[in-house]
């Protein structure tokens, strides 16, 4: 019996109010990816207690670029979390410069190599960059599961939340694209 897949890749993934796990509750996670093997995603709305210039020493380089060096870098997600994973729009051009970038179709671009940062450092790379360590994870079938058991609102994805819109403001303003005023969601699931 064939059923119907979704296909959620550029999409936000939005955490229902009461949600039980704490590492997911009031995120918005940008999916990069999600085939029938599984998703993979990045939360959009969790900094942490690490700027980008922070990181870039870290990493042995020097971050010039005063519009990025005091951005937060966020936790992106509970897997491999030592390793960087740069959101960030799409180059002009037809293929991106970098060693591992994955173009997210009728969306934005994720590198997790390197070569992206030392182009930022050198005042190049892209303008509009978002930065996580670690990422989020689903096997397959598991995020269609939490869906279906109201975990998730999902909608088409704006870049303009992930990169215009402050971190405070990310989660309202992603239910506001599905016409939603947070105060009218229940905790209780079930209940009108």
């Amino acid at each position: 019996m064939a059923t119907s897949r979704i296909d959620l890749t550029n999409q936000f993934l939005i955490a229902m109010p009461g949600m039980a796990d704490d590492t997911f509750a009031g995120t918005v996670v940008y999916l990069c990816e999600h085939t029938e093997k599984g998703a993979l995603g990045l939360v959009i709305n969790k900094p942490i207690d690490i700027k980008l210039r922070n990181l870039f020493e870290k990493v042995e380089l020097s971050l010039d670029r005063k519009d990025l060096a005091e951005q937060p870098v966020y936790f992106g997600g509970p897997v491999q979390t030592e390793r960087g994973f740069v959101l960030h729009e799409r180059l002009h051009g037809e293929d991106s410069p970098y060693t591992s970038t994955l173009a997210i179709p009728g969306g934005l671009e994720m590198t997790t190599s390197k070569d992206v940062l030392e182009a930022m450092s050198n005042g190049a790379g892209p303008r509009r960059v978002l930065v996580t360590l670690g990422y989020s994870g689903w096997g397959a079938g598991q995020l269609e599961e939490e869906i279906g058991r109201n975990g998730w609102l999902t909608v088409n994805a704006s870049p303009e939340i992930i990169f215009d819109t402050p971190i405070e403001q990310r989660y309202d303003k992603a239910l506001a694209l599905l016409g939603i005023d947070p105060r009218m969601l229940s905790q209780e699931a079930g209940h009108a």
